[in-house]
């Protein structure tokens, strides 16, 4: 039973710590890099630490600023804010704790420059080597390839590292060659509304997304064209906006989609969720992301989405559950046909509904932020006296682990601070990392645990991370005009697909 012991985010009270991140929430140019760090420190603030936060300085920004708490100190524009930060570093980084290093394509090198005992997590949201192309001369763009892979990698070491998927974890290991550890800290998202619908009559199409060359609108609009050819009636909603807004509204009227597509710029929250909430459909042809935040918020909607099968959108869609993965962009409009018929029919609107509330669900800041904690307290050894499993990791495995609790058992002492636990009673299930079943058990059985279920945890499993069976099924919930399953309706992570199953 949960015990006396802190939280992983309960042993960062008291302590003072440093965010490096090259923009903060409030920059102009702020996007879901931010958003996520910010999230994660407010909570980390409200439960006692001292945050600060050292960032470039924005057109309009001041040089400093509270804001939610955090203490946010501004220098330097978006490429001499490294070695402003560096000198900043050298002067003024040694009294804290702890350091969490937002690595966006450039590194800030943080271990050059404090000193050598300082406990540094790096958080990733994807690799950049392909994009250095796109934004910096070819020269420069060698430079920044090598920041990026080689010379990072020789710098942090060992150093624990928080990936927001799966699939950035992959390209950790594979395109840039890390070897240290690196959990995976997904995205949160808002709470799930109590309600959904009703949904427009017409087959809908509703788009987030900022307006931008690698979220590659251009290509969605040539295949809403060959979907518009099949669906009578298809409308589709564009919200957001950005430097390729006025291409993408040329290219939409050369395709003969003015009457179609309606593009609303930015919009607040509430315009966007009303957009969203009439959706029936949802779509991502973007070239790769880290994690598919406007995924994540329509599937809160209860709206599935069609997607390329791309880092960080494959391990955001379930699969056959909450949308649809497409291999080939020539295919996409094909698929979205495809979606809008099988959404057509209320019963299968209702299971895809359902799936795609379920799994936002588990998708909350509270948890992305006891998870970096745990990364921070593991790294960092703010353990104190607490008992820690340590154990040895076997590549990046996780197991899912169900048992009932022994007398006097507390997980925050016992576990690994980077392990995550939900109870229900003298019901406990467990997601341990660093495990593969076999080494599970062993770990149970040092706790005196013999009798577990274990499971070798799958890419869903690891993002939903554990979860107890409801102790009564969700109720079965129309895709139109009815009320949803709340957020605390919440699948088992075991009943979503281990593998892909692809295109419908």
């Amino acid at each position: 039973m949960m015990g006396s012991y802190p939280t992983p985010i309960e042993r960062l009270a008291g302590k003072h710590l440093l965010v490096l991140n090259w923009r903060d929430v409030q920059h102009p140019q702020a996007g879901g890099a931010e958003q996520y760090m910010h999230q994660i420190a407010v909570r980390w603030a409200r439960a006692g630490a001292l945050i600060t936060w050292v960032t470039g300085r924005g057109p309009g920004q001041t040089a400093h600023e509270i804001i939610d708490g955090i203490n946010v100190i501004r220098s330097g524009g978006d490429l001499s804010l490294y070695p402003t930060a560096a000198l900043w570093l050298l002067r003024s980084g040694q009294s804290f704790d702890g350091v969490i290093d937002c690595q966006n394509g450039i590194p800030f090198f943080s271990p050059l420059f404090l000193r050598r005992a300082m406990p540094i997590v790096q958080v990733i949201h994807h690799v950049h080597q392909d994009q250095f192309a796109t934004r910096f001369s070819s020269p420069l763009a060698t430079v920044g390839r090598f920041l990026e892979k080689d010379a990072a990698r020789l710098v942090y070491g060992k150093r624990s590292i928080a990936a927001v998927s799966p699939s950035t974890r992959m390209e950790l290991r594979r395109r840039l060659g890390y070897t240290s550890p690196i959990f995976v800290v997904p995205n949160g998202t808002t709470q799930p509304p109590e309600e959904v619908g009703p949904r427009d009559p017409d087959p809908t199409i509703t788009v987030v997304s900022r307006l931008v060359p690698h979220k590659r609108i251009d290509l969605l609009l040539g295949q809403i064209a060959v979907a518009a050819e099949a669906i009578p009636r298809l409308r589709v909603n564009i919200v957001g906006d950005g430097p390729e807004r006025a291409r993408l509204q040329k290219i939409a009227a050369d395709l003969g989609l003015l009457s179609a597509v309606t593009f609303h710029g930015y919009q607040p929250n509430e315009v966007r969720d009303a957009l969203l909430s009439r959706a029936w459909i949802t779509a991502s042809t973007s070239a790769a992301e880290g994690w598919g935040c406007s995924v994540i918020e329509a599937n809160a909607w209860g709206v599935p989405c069609v997607a390329l099968r791309v880092p960080g959108i494959r391990d955001s869609v379930v699969d056959g559950e909450t949308g649809w993965l497409v291999d080939d962009a020539k295919d996409f409009g094909t698929a979205m046909v495809k979606a809008i018929d099988a959404v057509s029919d209320l019963t299968t609107a209702r299971t895809i509904t359902n799936a795609c509330r379920a799994w936002a669900a588990r998708f909350t800041w509270d948890r992305s932020a006891a998870l970096l904690a745990g990364v921070l307290v593991e790294e960092s050894g703010f353990t104190g006296d607490f008992r820690v499993q340590r154990r040895r990791a076997r590549s990046d495995m996780a197991a899912h682990a169900r048992f009932r609790s022994p007398a006097r058992f507390d997980p925050y002492q016992a576990l690994r601070a980077t392990d995550e636990v939900v109870e229900d009673g003298d019901e406990i299930c467990a997601l341990l990392h660093g495990c593969d079943e076999t080494d599970a058990r062993s770990v149970l059985h040092r706790l005196g645990i013999f009798d577990a279920e274990v499971t070798l945890a799958n890419r869903s499993g690891v993002l939903a991370g554990p979860a107890l069976p409801p102790s009564s099924g969700p109720a079965e919930t129309p895709g139109v005009d009815t009320n949803a399953p709340g957020p605390a309706q919440q699948p088992d992570p075991g009943s979503f697909p281990t593998s892909d199953l692809g295109t419908p």
